[in-house]
């Protein structure tokens, strides 16, 4: 299966998955637990097995496909389920017709990406971004900008984008050029601008064209601040990887995402807590409806905090970070509703920061519409998480024995804790894992790729 897997990226854009789980660059063993991943999420409980995804993805390779995203798990489902008589081979072909001999059709050359800013999204962006390279004609990196800070500078953005004590090493090779400065990662040959200015960067001359810049400084977060990148030759549009401010859309893929036009040259990726719960969120009002909740998260610490005492503008925040249990407010829960309109006012939120690194949790405590069960509302979330269109937004996990660093890495952006879950009639408590640093970045991707216009289709349909 992997070298088709990797076949099938390389030569034809097809992203393979099972169930949300990526299959490329994945070894033997992720390849068996993202099989394993789909026993007892299945409808009929049935255990996913290679033996079925195998002949799916051989007749895949065979079909000179065009550039999609397919998911093997829900392609067996649904050969189980509608094959009609059909062999795999002609299923695949009737599944997939709308790619089918389509081979090298689109002639898209690729989106230049600048990441403004490289602290810790902006190397998980980078990581992701140089991970999705694929033949170069999605989303391809070109450059960063920082401030200088030493003059070993470029040798020490190009260590930390190596390594990471949350996330581990870099899966590849990065070379640096202190003469050219350019770091090669993977491949990818990466420009790193160096300036104090927004609007003094002139990236035609780096051949960087119609470029998407991704702001992950935080500094401005208007239109009128985040502006200025337009001004620089080379730049298209821009991102925000925090809430907007003012008439900024604050989008949260798989939600609102198909409410960016081409007139919006910038948009707010919002913040990852409003990621981890608006799917959530939807997805509870659309079945039970939502009177009104509260919003409590429990988040890890950031570079924002201290660590140790010391003055910060912000209430509570001089304290040290890995000493305490900070209270501080958040903004998600106000936040939800520009993505889900139909929860203005009725949410509320407050945040606790606390000594972990990463991986943070929300509980969403929620009075509903109708009367609900434990288990008939952990159920419909495990179907939403496995077949809905929210599947790459809400993950689902039944087990007793998860805590916070389980979900480092996670590429969804909230986990629903199905053990946790508590519901009295029409009162619901729901407590949803997320990875505010990965989860959140592969999020900021999903809305580039819709910006950019590089998103495949979908199949099974």
């Amino acid at each position: 299966m992997i070298p088709l897997i990797g076949q099938l990226y390389r030569n034809n854009n097809v992203v393979t998955s099972i169930f949300g789980r990526p299959l490329i660059n994945q070894s033997v063993i992720a390849v068996l637990k993202a099989h394993r991943f789909a026993r007892h999420r299945q409808t009929d409980e049935a255990e996913l097995s290679v033996h079925e995804t195998f002949p799916i993805l051989k007749a895949m390779s065979e079909l000179k496909l065009g550039a999609a995203s397919v998911d093997l798990g829900k392609m067996v489902g649904k050969y189980r389920e509608a094959g009609a008589g059909r062999s795999v081979e002609q299923f695949v072909r009737d599944e997939l017709s709308e790619v089918v001999g389509r081979q090298n059709s689109i002639q898209h050359k690729g989106s230049d990406v600048v990441l403004y800013g490289f602290g810790r999204i902006g190397r998980l962006l980078a990581r992701i971004l140089i991970q999705k390279t694929g033949g170069g004609d999605g989303l391809r990196l070109r450059a960063i900008v920082v401030r200088k800070g030493a003059d070993n500078d470029l040798a020490k953005r190009a260590s930390l984008l190596r390594r990471d004590s949350v996330h581990g090493p870099f899966e590849g090779t990065i070379t640096v050029d202190e003469e050219s400065n350019t770091i090669l990662a993977n491949g990818n040959l990466i420009q790193v601008i160096y300036s104090n200015d927004p609007t003094s960067v002139d990236y035609t001359q780096y051949g960087i064209q119609s470029a998407i810049v991704v702001d992950n400084t935080g500094k401005w977060r208007d239109a009128e601040g985040l502006g200025q990148h337009l001004k620089c030759p080379g730049v298209a549009r821009v991102v925000l990887t925090a809430p907007g401010k003012g008439a900024l859309k604050n989008i949260v893929h798989g939600i609102n995402h198909r409410d960016i036009t081409d007139e919006d040259k910038i948009v707010s990726a919002a913040s990852c807590t409003t990621n981890a719960i608006v799917p959530v969120l939807k997805a509870v009002n659309d079945k039970f409806g939502i009177v009104n909740g509260h919003v409590e998260t429990v988040h890890s610490y950031t570079n924002d905090q201290n660590l140790i005492d010391n003055f910060h503008k912000g209430s509570r925040r001089g304290r040290s970070a890995p000493l305490n249990m900070v209270i501080t407010e958040t903004g998600a829960a106000t936040a939800a509703a520009k993505a889900l309109p139909e929860l203005k006012g009725k949410l509320t939120g407050n945040a606790i920061r606390v000594p972990t690194p990463n991986v943070s949790m929300a509980i969403l405590n929620l009075n509903l519409e109708k009367s609900t069960s434990r288990d008939e509302i952990n159920e419909y979330l495990r179907q939403v998480a496995m077949f809905s269109e929210l599947h790459k937004q809400i993950d689902f996990v039944n087990s007793s024995e998860v805590v916070s660093t389980d979900f480092v890495g996670s590429r969804h952006a909230g986990v629903v804790d199905a053990e946790a879950t508590i519901c009295t009639d029409n009162r619901v408590v729901l407590y949803v894992w997320y990875d505010n640093e990965f989860g959140y970045s592969c999020q900021v991707v999903r809305v580039l790729e819709e910006i950019a216009g590089v998103n495949p289709p979908v199949f099974p349909n």
